[in-house]
């Protein structure tokens, strides 16, 4: 990386880019698209679309709850988050590379000291969409038939964090067409190479009683109680059965803040990954059955203590469950002999190492594509979701030789 490069990553680091999904700070995606445009095009590239996605692409029922909730009750909500498409060269053959600028919420300080960035996106991704454009301008440089024979498409997307699961950013581009024979999406995979993706779907427990004060905690349905006994009973029952390509995750549970008062109301959230659409049907069937049962343990524990005999009675009837993300595609896997060769010598992520979820999950729907997850650093090392995330500038110069090697192979030789 040059000095220009330092420069572009520490002041994309500065500028918050949290979509709204994960803050109701400023967001300043816009900014940052255009900071990367510019120094895309001081290498060669073209701008071939710079915009939010339609409404229409985005209120489908496969679009995560929260999202289609905040297009319509958010002013500008679509608009603070476009994706960007930058092409050099001919549109085919090409290879297209992905990567996201918006970040999680949480605001990092940002400094560069001894070879290391510091800042949120410095790994996750704003540290590789960088290094990204290092790899293809030394790629340009070690072979003229990149950009010249060798189309390349970069997508800059939006929306890849929060929840949306490139419903704004990603999907909308792959529809359009915006992509290639190879399909490279840059996330911290610790330099190892993934032909695989895992979606995930989000279940809600909700329940909907009455409140009552703390002095008669018999008169109303204790929220907290029945979902706190809920969520340990899922927990078991679901990570006892988590089939090989999945993963559960019990995740939110919400009732009320205070200590007088018994909460009729709440919901508890799990996250559940799945590797195919086998796999997300099960889910579906193993939680309605451990949440019947749960609710049934609930009642024969609770059955003879009267502060709750009336959520007992009731039990049954204000727990309702319902899918806030549902129907994400995962992405199978695939014959991994070409991704090896184009990405020597990087070794393939283990066979029995669950995949992560991404925003490749939308290219299980073009047909002939080939797909590969790939990227530095790993999102627990280098503290990617939470705080002192970081991203040694070595790490960085080692995806840009990664792009670099992708790209001089592929003009050398294509795909097979």
């Amino acid at each position: 990386m040059r000095g220009a490069d330092r420069e572009l990553l520490l002041g994309l680091l500065e500028l918050p880019t949290a979509g709204p999904l994960e803050t109701d700070g400023p967001v300043s995606l816009r900014e940052a698209m255009e900071r990367y445009a510019a120094a895309a095009t001081a290498i060669g590239f073209s701008i071939v679309r710079f915009a939010a996605p339609d409404r229409s692409a985005v209120l489908r029922p496969d679009v995560p709850v929260p999202v289609r909730e905040a297009v319509l009750a958010c002013d500008g909500f679509l608009e603070r988050q476009p994706s960007l498409v930058l092409r050099l060269g001919p549109s085919d053959p090409a290879v297209m590379f992905n990567v996201h600028l918006d970040t999680v919420a949480g605001i990092e300080p940002v400094s560069y000291s001894a070879g290391r960035f510091h800042g949120r996106g410095a790994i996750d991704a704003k540290g590789p969409a960088v290094a990204l454009l290092a790899g293809i301008r030394a790629a340009r440089t070690a072979d003229p038939r990149v950009g010249e024979k060798i189309g390349v498409l970069i997508q800059v997307v939006s929306g890849e964090e929060g929840g949306a699961l490139g419903t704004i950013g990603t999907r909308p581009l792959i529809e359009a067409g915006f992509h290639g024979r190879v399909n490279v999406f840059c996330e911290p995979t610790g330099s190892r190479f993934l032909t695989r993706c895992s979606a995930a779907m989000t279940a809600r427990v909700r329940i909907d009683g009455d409140d009552s004060i703390d002095d008669e905690p018999h008169a109303g349905h204790n929220a907290t109680v029945l979902l706190g006994f809920l969520a340990q009973h899922l927990a078991s029952a679901l990570g006892k059965a988590c089939p090989p390509d999945g993963q559960v995750c019990v995740a939110g549970l919400r009732t009320g803040p205070l200590h007088n008062r018994v909460y009729g109301t709440g919901e508890l959230l799990l996250n559940l990954s799945y590797g195919s659409d086998e796999a997300a049907t099960r889910w579906s069937t193993l939680l309605e059955k451990a949440l019947d049962e749960g609710i049934s343990e609930f009642c024969d524990r609770f059955c003879d203590i009267p502060a709750f005999t009336r959520t007992v009675v009731d039990a049954a009837r204000i727990v309702r469950l319902d899918w806030l993300k549902r129907g994400i595609p995962a992405l199978p896997p695939t014959e991994d002999g070409w991704a090896a060769d184009l990405l020597a010598p990087l070794p393939r992520w283990p066979a029995d190492e669950p995949a992560f979820t991404c925003d490749a999950v939308w290219m299980a729907a073009v047909p002939g594509a080939r797909t590969v997850i790939v990227g530095p650093g790993s999102l627990g090392a280098n503290n990617a979701h939470a705080s002192g995330e970081y991203a040694d500038e070595a790490e960085l110069d080692g995806f840009s030789g990664v792009i670099t090697e992708l790209l001089t192979r592929f003009a050398a030789k294509g795909v097979s």
